[in-house]
């Protein structure tokens, strides 16, 4: 399929210009969100569900109409590679996920893989064949909102998750990890992490407004902020809402109520890049008439810097015993997910931040403030990401939106730092 005798002169002056096609991506990805779909113009397609398992058999379909080699992990990443000249040579990768937040918009992971699935046309549409493979990866349970912890296959894949933990987790149904990924028939057969990766790059839209605010169509990412997630639950004791005294009280809620606001003041006082946020919460029994008496509710913390996050999360354990302490509850705390702040490889960065230059597009070093299935490559693969602005810096929401233009800006970004490295 690829030309071997492709000039090696005109490749490597080629690919710091070439264009990929962008109505075949805007196409690609409109078509894929159709499954899942939202009244709202936005997807639901959480992880291993039947809206998953659909995206899935598409994507391959694609890749496999590409010319590409497709196996799944037993975690249930899917890998497909196209070959290069020397097949024994560590492959240059590509991905994201394609699962989606409950109301999800229609460019959160999938632009990252359908990117990947571009890059791999326009090599063919050349007939351009690379020295190292290309592979696209996609990495399953990246939203952690059916099953937790978020980027669930990357950090199997990484080692910084353990396979068993992860695939016996259940969703708020009771239903097993393992069991739905058997069930949509992907607990593959290849071995995790059984082939050597020399770079892996990440196509994202951004997740906030600094490229659109600055007018910068180019986000390279220098590395991801550090986040701790817990889950609390907090018990106190129920009893009749009109006879039950003020000071007799054990409502958790109160309790609850003043962590909340508690960790407001955290983030102030750490600003700018402080961030937290209470996104769930479940009051028992739920009665109007009826003090509470348990609370649950999920706490997540990020900054970039370590220190200054181990500062917060001291701050808000204190909060939560004064709090415990005062309406007399008891507290359980437990880890939902941690992960440390990342860097990402020079070099890598270096190759997006030059592909911006030459191809004349907008450009400006940033941190992630979102978590990607890219800070856990980072541990063991050198890593880069490509931010994109997105409208209003809008995610997690069924307004998400993104130009096609820039889309396809960073499609090109990702196809010249690709072929920085794999023409090597």
């Amino acid at each position: 399929m690829w030309t071997r005798g492709f000039s090696r002169v005109t490749a490597s002056l080629q690919h710091r210009t070439i264009r990929t096609n962008a109505d075949r991506l805007w196409k690609s990805i409109e078509a894929i969100n159709q499954i899942g779909a939202t009244p709202a113009g936005g997807v639901c397609r959480l992880a291993l569900s039947d809206e998953d398992m659909e995206a899935r058999h598409l994507f391959r379909r694609w890749c496999v109409d590409a010319g590409c080699q497709v196996r799944i992990d037993s975690i249930g990443n899917i890998f497909a590679r196209r070959p290069g000249r020397h097949l024994d040579r560590p492959a240059i990768m590509t991905g994201s996920h394609l699962d989606t937040q409950p109301t999800g918009g229609r460019f959160d992971g999938i632009y990252g893989v359908l990117a990947g699935l571009e890059v791999v046309r326009t090599l063919n549409d050349l007939k351009l064949e690379t020295d190292a493979p290309v592979e696209i990866a996609v990495w399953t349970n990246e939203e952690g909102c059916r099953f937790a912890p978020s980027m669930g296959g990357s950090g199997v894949f990484a080692g910084v998750l353990e396979y068993e933990y992860v695939i016996g987790q259940k969703d708020r149904a009771g239903k097993n990890f393992g069991d739905e990924l058997r069930r949509i028939g992907y607990m593959g057969d290849a071995p995790i992490g059984g082939t050597t990766v020399a770079a892996y790059f990440e196509a994202h839209i951004e997740q906030g407004p600094i490229l659109e605010a600055e007018k910068k169509v180019i986000g390279v990412v220098t590395g991801g902020q550090g986040k701790r997630s817990y889950d609390v639950r907090l018990t106190g004791r129920e009893a009749h809402a009109g006879t039950t005294p003020m000071p007799a009280r054990h409502d958790p809620l109160k309790a609850a109520a003043q962590v909340i606001a508690g960790l407001e003041l955290i983030a102030q006082d750490k600003a700018p890049d402080a961030v937290t946020t209470v996104g769930m919460m479940q009051v028992l029994p739920n009665s109007r008439n009826t003090i509470p008496g348990e609370v649950f509710f999920s706490v997540d913390m990020r900054h970039p810097d370590p220190d200054t996050l181990e500062e917060m999360n001291l701050a808000f354990r204190a909060d939560l015993d004064k709090a415990a302490a005062e309406h007399q509850i008891k507290q359980c705390v437990s880890v939902a997910s941690e992960y440390p702040a990342t860097e990402f490889d020079p070099d890598c960065i270096a190759h997006i931040r030059e592909a911006a230059v030459d191809l004349g597009i907008t450009h400006r070093d940033m941190i992630s403030g979102a978590g990607h299935d890219a800070c856990h490559l980072a541990h063991c693969i050198p890593t880069g990401m490509i931010f994109v602005p997105c409208e209003n810096g809008v995610s997690h929401n069924e307004a998400e939106n993104a130009s096609p233009s820039d889309l396809a800006d960073g499609c090109d970004v990702l196809l010249s730092a690709i072929l920085r490295c794999a023409l090597d």
